[in-house]
C-alpha cells in the first residue's frame, strides 16, 4: 500500500539498507524466492550495494516489487496443496462438543472437519479451537 516514492525512499534512504547487498535488503521486502524473481526482472546484481543503485536500478526493483503480477496455470498436485477441502460435514457435529450427530463418542477436529478459511492462521485457529474443544468434550 506504499506509494513508490515513499518505498524508493524506504529501500534507499535507509542508514539500515545503505550498506546492505540489494539480495540482502530485498530479504526485508519480499518473500524469499520472490527475491530472485525480483532481480531478474529488475536486471539489478544480487551482491550490488544499495547505496550504489543508481536511479534507475531503484525503479526498477520498486517497479518489480509493486507490479509483480503472476498468471496462475492451473493448480497443482494434492501432494503440494496446504488446505484440502472436504471432510465430516458441520451439520453432522455438535458445534458445542464436535461430537458426531451420527456416531455417538466419535469427535471431530481440525481438517477432518468440511471448513476452510483464508490463509493466514485461520484454519489453524479452526485446527486449535476445534481440538481443544474435542478434547475437553471427550
Amino acid at each position: 500500500d506504499m506509494k513508490e516514492e515513499d518505498f524508493l525512499r524506504l529501500i534507499t534512504d535507509s542508514e539500515t539498507h545503505k550498506k546492505k547487498k540489494v539480495s540482502n535488503m530485498l530479504k526485508e521486502f519480499v518473500p524469499g524466492k520472490m527475491k530472485e524473481a525480483v532481480l531478474k526482472v529488475s536486471g539489478v546484481q544480487a551482491d550490488k550495494i544499495t547505496s550504489q543503485l543508481s536511479a534507475l536500478e531503484k525503479k526498477r526493483i520498486v517497479s518489480a516489487i509493486k507490479a509483480f503480477s503472476l498468471t496462475a496455470k492451473g493448480p497443482a498436485s494434492i501432494n503440494e496443496a496446504m488446505i484440502t477441502r472436504g471432510g465430516v460435514s458441520v451439520k453432522d457435529i455438535n458445534p458445542r462438543t464436535m461430537e458426531s450427530r451420527i456416531i455417538r463418542g466419535l469427535f471431530f477436529a481440525g481438517e477432518m472437519i468440511d471448513v476452510d478459511a483464508d490463509s493466514g492462521g485461520y484454519n489453524l485457529q479452526i485446527a486449535f479451537s476445534t481440538g481443544f474443544l474435542a478434547g475437553e468434550s471427550v
